[in-house]
């Protein structure tokens, strides 16, 4: 498992560090084959235009490089072509410290196209490909900034009593408006349904009052403007109190029809260049694009205005619009929505607020009571942010943001686009870079691009000049049908060859580039391998490969060069101190061998006594050889194995390590030359046979009459190194009690021991004998009731002739 680990995340890396490679050498793997195409590449790729630039071998292509590598490579910095962009502003007024108008006449209020937000208000960018152009935009809230507010409401049956609150609504809101600004305007208009089946019912009898018999109705609409922007809000009142409810069939409203018209049909409404707030008030849903064709209705909206005696009169041919139809036409025209909808409807009418920036939602009472309230949120929330937007861009062109809000609040990426929570008078700043990537060829690159960056819901913007450097300077100085080139234009050192041409002299048809006669003269000592295998035959010509790092390259007449392929010391080609030509290392001065690793300066093989290594080795590439094993160091001054060493050290190391000695007062000053090491006994000790280098072991007694072991040695980077055992080996005294102790307990034991073996042999020979009664009892004839000593006195005697008498018989 750890092998297949291993193998993988190494098989990881030579992936990443070849791609690393590839994304690096930008100029090399554009193939450039004219300055033009080459500085297109990137940023950092330079084109050499000195006519005697290539060598033999190299490609036309070769000349584009990053400029290190074309300096290093010969080119001179006056010969390299590298334009930069560049950038000039040209309109940036002065932010206006506006200050809101409390009394007439005491001072002249600004026109709204006098007031500036955001500057600079115009900039001419020159991009290079690959080279980000940046400035700093710069926004201010105006104090008693203008202010045009339209109403929208639904006039279905379902809002009879929210009319009825309406009506007085222009002189109340004029009234909360007037604290904020001193120029406020207000519209009113009204929305209810496409006028065909099944939204309304198209029974004449419907169409003339489309509510119940007893509830008098105004015919159903799609979209009615009742009073364009005005700032007499008694004249509101008026309107909209002569305003009737209508009705219709579905919940959902065509609400989107009347927006879309609010917001194109900016004449009629009477919008002006100040903040544009658009009031939508309903308790319904809404249609939206594909609903129209349950009428029949299949035409997308076209997103115009379809205005005639302030009446909506294409509801019926176009269908409703989308949401993305709607973000467009509300952000192109600077109308920030306050949806002011019923507390059912909240949920679909933030989903909604989500999809269109600078847009507010409100709950509304039941009979609206609490609009003004709610408008005054809602405009309060909405100003309080600051959302950039920029127009299309062109081709190959990105845009990137970083804002710089209240508080030092940093943002990137999307956040960059805004800040928020901005009161009037702060200023805000964003950070716009602009990068181009190549020249389009379906962009007319020689006339310039513009693009323009605004605040949503702002109507002033900042215009953006895009200049485009899509050729060099020297291709003003081409010379058409030039004698260097048959066929095809002399340009920045290098021939531009017309279509079918090829060749460094565009000698060549690109039909006959291949044939047999060529490519013999490509094959070195009339070989099989063409160029070496290490480029293509052009025209009868090698033209070398190129490699992905830029420092490689293939050269000679057949390529059979490179500068890669020497050998290398330290992991370094030609050890770092010379260059690789045709595959042989040319080294440096003061440097040989053929890595070039090998030093001719013998000053770091002088001794302090003038002489090459003490006289005791000789001086190879730059460093002593000791002729005898026993010494060492830089200059063979140095012998630890040598008698004498250990004595030489001795006060040193005892005051370093334990502090006392004879230089235990001088200890800092005397004996710092060193590195020491301590170890906690004699086995952690460097050993003779495994040390790398000649190791010294060294036994001395200190000040209190204790042994310390170390060891001297000078390692191979030939620094002096002592490793010392941390404690002494220090002898003591015989211990009394434990003597005493001792020979007690030895007489103790001894006389136990005796002891036992008194009883052991007293046991034994008690055994014997009892056996030996045993014995002797078992051989007794006597019986055991007589008397053994009693001798009976009768004595019995018998004729021996008795016997014999009574036989004869």
């Amino acid at each position: 498992m750890d092998l297949k680990l291993i193998l993988w995340t190494t098989l990881l890396g030579v992936c990443c560090y070849c791609n690393a490679q590839k994304e690096g050498n930008e100029c090399i793997n554009a193939n450039a084959k004219y300055c033009g195409e080459c500085i297109q590449a990137g940023a950092k790729c330079g084109w050499c235009k000195d006519p005697d630039f290539l060598k033999q071998g190299e490609t036309v292509s070769t000349r584009c490089d990053e400029l290190q590598s074309l300096k290093k490579r010969g080119c001179q910095e006056s010969m390299i072509e590298n334009p930069h962009g560049g950038q000039t502003i040209l309109q940036n007024k002065s932010l206006t410290n506006r200050k809101k108008v409390t009394e007439p006449g005491r001072a002249n209020p600004l026109k709204p196209e006098e007031i500036t937000q955001i500057r600079p208000q115009k900039i001419n960018l020159v991009l290079r490909s690959g080279e980000p152009q940046s400035f700093e935009l710069t926004f201010k809230r105006a104090e008693d900034y203008p202010i045009d507010l339209y109403y929208l409401m639904d006039l279905s049956y379902s809002m009879k009593d929210d009319l009825e609150n309406v009506k007085n609504l222009g002189t109340q809101l004029m009234l909360e408006m007037s604290k904020i600004t001193s120029d406020f305007r207000i519209g009113f208009g009204s929305f209810v349904e496409k006028t065909v089946m099944p939204y309304i019912s198209t029974t004449p009898a419907k169409l003339l009052n489309p509510c119940t018999s007893d509830q008098n109705c105004t015919s159903p609409f799609s979209y009615k403007n009742v009073l364009n922007l005005t700032s007499d809000g008694q004249k509101f009142n008026t309107l909209v109190g002569q305003q009737h409810i209508s009705g219709n069939l579905d919940s959902p409203e065509g609400g989107f029809d009347a927006i879309m018209q609010v917001a194109v049909c900016g004449q009629q409404i009477g919008w002006r260049d100040v903040t544009r707030l658009l009031v939508f008030s309903t308790d319904a849903g809404f249609h939206f694009a594909g609903d129209g064709k349950l009428g029949g209705i299949v035409l997308p909206n076209d997103g115009k205005c379809h205005m005639e005696n302030n009446i909506y009169t294409m509801s019926h041919y176009y269908d409703y619009p989308s949401i993305a139809h709607l973000v467009q036409k509300l952000s192109d025209n600077n109308i920030q929505t306050i949806f002011a909808v019923t507390e059912e409807f909240q949920p679909v009418y933030q989903e909604l607020k989500n999809l269109i920036p600078k847009s507010a939602v409100g709950t509304l009472s039941a009979n609206s009571s609490n609009v003004i309230h709610l408008i005054i949120d809602a405009y309060n929330s909405l100003s309080s942010e600051v959302i950039l937007e920029n127009s299309k861009l062109p081709e190959g062109v990105t845009i990137s943001y970083t804002s710089r809000c209240k508080n030092g609040v940093v943002s990137e990426g999307e956040n960059g686009r805004k800040c928020s929570n901005i009161s009037i008078g702060d200023e805000v700043k964003f950070h716009i870079s602009i990068t181009s990537k190549g020249c389009s060829k379906q962009v007319n690159w020689t006339k310039p691009e513009i693009i323009k960056i605004k605040a949503l819901g702002f109507t002033e913007e900042v215009e953006v000049i895009l200049n485009f450097i899509c050729e060099c300077d020297c291709h003003n100085e081409s010379i058409e049908n030039s004698a260097d080139c048959h066929n095809g234009t002399y340009e920045c050192g290098a021939c531009k060859c017309k279509e079918g041409r090829v060749g460094r002299q565009c000698e060549c048809s690109s039909n006959d580039v291949a044939t047999e006669d060529m490519d013999r003269t490509c094959r070195k000592d009339n070989g099989t391998d063409i160029c070496s295998n290490n480029g293509d035959c052009v025209c009868g010509t090698c033209e070398c490969k190129k490699r992905d790092n830029p420092e490689e390259r293939y050269s000679g007449q057949y390529c059979e060069c490179d500068n890669f392929n020497c050998d290398r010391s330290g992991n370094k080609l030609c050890g770092g101190h010379g260059r690789c030509e045709c595959r042989v290392c040319i080294c440096d001065p003061m440097w040989t061998g053929s890595a070039c690793d090998c030093s001719l300066d013998e000053s770091m093989c002088r001794a302090s006594n003038k002489q090459i290594c003490n006289g005791r080795g000789v001086c190879e590439c730059g460093t002593c050889k000791c002729t005898d094993p026993k010494f060492q160091g830089p200059t063979c001054e140095t012998c630890p194995t040598c008698p004498g060493v250990c004595t030489e050290h001795k006060e040193c190391v005892e005051c370093r390590a334990f502090g006392t000695g004879e230089k235990a007062a001088t200890c800092k000053e005397e004996c710092s030359d060193f590195t020491m090491i301590k170890v906690k006994d004699r086995d952690k000790l460097p050993q003779p046979n495994a040390a790398a280098y000649p190791v010294m072991h060294c036994k001395e007694r200190d000040a209190n009459d204790c042994w310390f072991y170390y060891t001297y040695a000078i390692n191979n980077n030939t620094e002096k190194e002592v490793h010392v055992v941390e404690k002494p080996d220090c002898p003591s005294g015989p211990d009394i009690i434990p003597i005493v102790a001792g020979v007690v307990a030895g007489i103790v034991l001894i006389g136990l021991a005796l002891l036992l073996i008194w009883k052991l042999l007293m046991i034994i020979h008690d055994r014997r004998e009892f056996a030996k009664f045993e014995k002797e009892k078992m051989n007794a004839k006597w019986d055991t009731q007589e008397n053994p000593i009693y001798k009976s006195p009768i004595n019995q005697f018998q004729n021996p002739n008795y016997g014999r008498k009574a036989a004869v018989l």
